[in-house]
C-alpha cells in the first residue's frame, strides 16, 4: 500500500530526519520526497510504500500524530488512492 505524508509547520532542524525515522521504524519505504522552506514555513510531501496491513498504517499514523503534537507540526497521512481521489477535477 502506498501512503502520502504531508508535513507543514515552522522550520526547524531535524524535521525530515524525525519523520524519516518513524517511517523506517514502521517499515514504510520512502519512494519519493519533496520539501521546501518558504521564509520560515517548512513544507514536505512524502510518498511511501508499506505492507498492506491496516495495523501498519494505524501505527504509522499514531506515531506521526504523536510527533505532530510534540513538535507543533501539521502532519497528515493518507492512502495514496484516497489522496488521488480528493484531488481529481
Amino acid at each position: 500500500m502506498k501512503t502520502v505524508i504531508t508535513v507543514i509547520g515552522k522550520d526547524a532542524v531535524g524535521i525530515t530526519a524525525k519523520v524519516s525515522a518513524i517511517c523506517a521504524q514502521r517499515d514504510a519505504n520512502i519512494i519519493d520526497i519533496t520539501q521546501s522552506v518558504l521564509k520560515d514555513i517548512f513544507v514536505m510531501v512524502m510518498l511511501t510504500e508499506m505492507a498492506d496491513k491496516d495495523n501498519s498504517l494505524k501505527e504509522l499514523t499514531n506515531d506521526l500524530k504523536t510527533l505532530s503534537e510534540k513538535s507543533g507540526l501539521d502532519i497528515r497521512v493518507m492512502r495514496e488512492e484516497v489522496f488521488n481521489s480528493m484531488h481529481r477535477i
